[in-house]
């Protein structure tokens, strides 16, 4: 009778290596592929961030050349509201992007974004680089 519990021992006991080998190689191919994935995200985000702080930085530099002409082109509240938002750029965390405050300057620099843009009576805005798609001949 004990060879008979023998047999099913090894049969239960196969199962379960069994369960553990494809659990371990899963769980390595998991992190693998993750690793990879993270790293595409990581350096999308990374570039998308990047172009929309040079789309800020780029509209701040011509309203401040703009400023440097003609001063009283555009009013003091203006003025105080480009120079709020260099200044918010200047703060941004580049270097650090795992910095808390990341998500926290972006929402206020696209809130001052809109707000001078509503100051000068346009109506402009960040739409991202135009993928291949998007363009029309």
């Amino acid at each position: 009778m004990e060879c008979a519990e023998d047999i099913f021992d090894s049969s239960l006991n196969l199962e379960e290596t069994h369960y553990q080998e494809g659990h371990k190689e899963g769980f390595n191919h998991g992190i693998t592929t993750g690793k990879e994935e993270g790293k595409e995200v990581g350096l999308k985000t990374g570039f998308e961030t990047g172009e929309e702080l040079g789309f800020y930085k780029g509209c701040v530099d011509v309203w401040n050349s703009a400023i440097q002409v003609d001063p009283t082109q555009l009013s003091a509240r203006i003025q105080k509201n480009i120079k709020q938002m260099q200044e918010l750029i200047q703060k941004y965390p580049v270097m650090d992007p795992e910095n808390v405050s990341v998500q926290e300057i972006m929402e206020a620099l696209r809130l001052k974004f809109r707000v001078i843009c509503t100051g000068f009576g346009v109506k402009l805005e960040y739409n991202g680089y135009p993928k291949p798609n998007d363009i029309e001949f």
